[in-house]
């Protein structure tokens, strides 16, 4: 092997090259030390990835800064590890699925090849799946853990790994801290992974095909008005994004009652295509950009409602035609606080005598509050939680287990969680939302005309959400220093537009103003591995900056 000039790029490189058994991965490395590419070389080679907010996120390239087949491989080993120290005797296993990205299939065989070598039994869903069928296995099938390869709506170039734990919600800490270190440890491919050929023989290996019957069954309480539906005329277009939702949507819907006649595909999208050849980014939060297709098939065939998944069918996107004859987009906020009316309002009619003491709604730190003015008005619960659904998830299993019924999850990024999954469902809820679509039809209006029945019952709930991206972590972190060292002083920002404030809440540092009777220490866990600071204003609006990071980086 040439040397490149730098030992420590150099030991890594012979490593690799002593590992990888992948001749594109190989070549790559190969190629980038002939030309002694020691900038590129230094960015693949000597990071590490690690658990974001949404699970391991990066580029599909060689390096072990990337996701390719050994980093596949060393992180699984680096679960295994884990779940054998925690569950010596266990032998409940694992449920493994993938979307319909390049190379997805591959990476979840790898890994489900190094659980069965390992003992570890696994469930196996054969076909492209939604993400949250992963996670409803996981609790359905009594399994320790649970494996997704997804980079949801992420660029085409881009693949991820996303662990859930026995309760099936997603991984917290120490769990993920504790298998990228075990990783580390157990960098050497165990013998026999990268042969693949015995695997759909192995004893250990099953299929878990049969979960989604169960599935579709458990959605069915969620169910309210099925012979409304059944009788409904409105018809909606659906896009699965060229993802994985086609099986599993359309038929999410006729098992809320809705006739085929109903649901109109957007048939270039349709199918699962891993470069995304019709959408410049496939995330349909993006809104009329991404949703053009959608709108022509609706026009074309008289949909009155566009229901749209992102390429792993967690999230979900709902648009809506207005009298002018416009597309009104709706976001997640405004989404979020249809579906928490639509939910209790269902709930409420189905069970008029229930206690409300136990009754709980779920939203992020950095969704509107309107769920928390109809929980003060109508006498449930609302939870606030960190950004993320490995939060909410775990939340909610803590809820349940001490006899409380979580109703709803959600967060502005249009994801929902509505059922017994610990993860956000974009199937379950483009079927809760058409069944909201229908009954409001019934009454006479639409989803615009009861959003603002809800804002004069409840109070006008005004958001404005942006973002941009940054790629440099001394950029972020300079960012944030100067929120908290606002002017050069040591103090935050004591005024944002003309208007005090009031309270501060920086979940990085653990510190909350609001909380002065306990210290100033915050309600939220505390993350220092993200940025996250909110300030209450004095008339009663909310400002949050934060970093929301899907690919942590560590050197």
């Amino acid at each position: 092997m040439t040397s490149v000039g730098d030992s420590e790029i150099d030991s890594r490189v012979a490593e690799w090259l002593k590992w990888d058994q992948n001749e594109k991965t190989r070549r790559e490395i190969q190629e980038l030390v002939a030309r002694k590419d020691v900038a590129e070389l230094r960015a693949r080679m000597l990071g590490r990835l690690a658990f974001g907010t949404a699970g391991i996120r990066a580029k599909m390239e060689a390096g072990f800064n990337r996701l390719n087949d050994l980093v596949i491989i060393q992180v699984t080993q680096g679960m295994i590890a884990h779940m054998k120290a925690e569950f010596p005797n266990s032998s409940k296993g694992i449920a493994i699925g993938f979307d319909g990205r390049h190379n997805s299939r591959r990476f979840a065989r790898l890994a489900a090849n190094a659980f069965v070598l390992s003992g570890i039994k696994v469930y196996f869903f054969k076909e492209v799946t939604p993400t949250p069928l992963v996670s409803y296995a996981t609790i359905r099938l009594n399994c320790d853990a649970g494996l997704m390869i997804t980079a949801s709506h992420n660029p085409k170039q881009d693949n991820g790994y996303k662990a859930y734990w026995s309760n099936g919600a997603q991984i917290l800490g120490p769990h993920d801290a504790t298998i990228c270190e075990l990783a580390l440890q157990h960098q050497e491919p165990m013998k026999g992974v990268w042969d693949l050929s015995a695997l759909d023989n192995h004893p250990l290996f099953h299929d878990a095909h049969t979960v989604i019957d169960m599935y579709f069954k458990d959605a069915a309480k969620f169910n309210y008005y099925k012979d409304i539906n059944a009788q409904s005329s409105v018809k909606f277009a659906y896009s699965a994004f060229h993802g994985v939702g086609l099986k599993f949507t359309p038929r999410c819907l006729e098992e809320f009652g809705f006739k085929k006649s109903n649901i109109v595909l957007v048939k270039e999208q349709a199918e699962p295509d891993p470069d995304f050849p019709t959408v410049p980014f496939p995330n349909p939060e993006e809104g009329r950009q991404v949703l053009e297709m959608s709108m022509h098939t609706a026009d074309q065939n008289g949909c009155s409602i566009i229901l749209a998944n992102d390429p792993d069918a967690d999230r979900f996107q709902i648009a809506e035609k207005q009298p002018n004859g416009e597309w009104r987009i709706l976001t997640g906020n405004e989404m979020g606080a249809v579906l928490s009316w639509w939910v209790w309002t269902a709930w409420r009619k189905a069970n008029p005598d229930a206690k409300t003491d136990d009754v709980y709604f779920l939203n992020s730190a950095v969704s509107s509050q309107i769920v928390k003015t109809i929980a003060a008005r109508e006498g449930f619960n609302n939870r606030e939680t960190l950004t993320g659904f490995k939060w909410m998830g775990n939340l909610a299993q803590e809820l349940r287990q001490k006899g409380k019924l979580m109703l709803l999850a959600w967060e502005e990024s249009i994801g929902f969680m509505p059922g017994d999954t610990l993860d956000k469902d974009g199937v379950l809820a483009a079927a809760m939302f058409a069944e909201c679509c229908a009954f409001l039809a019934a009454e006479g209006l639409t989803l615009s005309d009861q959003l603002l029945r809800i804002y004069k019952q409840y109070g006008f709930h005004l958001t404005r959400n942006s973002y941009f991206v940054n790629r440099d972590p001394a950029i972020t972190a300079q960012l944030f220093t100067d929120i908290r060292h606002f002017g050069g002083t040591e103090k935050y920002p004591t005024r944002i537009g003309e208007n005090s404030v009031k309270f501060v809440r920086d979940l990085t540092v653990g510190y909350d103003n609001e909380q002065s009777a306990s210290d100033n220490k915050p309600v939220l866990p505390v993350s220092r591995s993200s940025e996250m600071i909110t300030f209450t204003l004095s008339d009663g609006s909310v400002v949050t900056s934060m970093f929301n990071c899907t690919l942590t980086m560590s050197a």
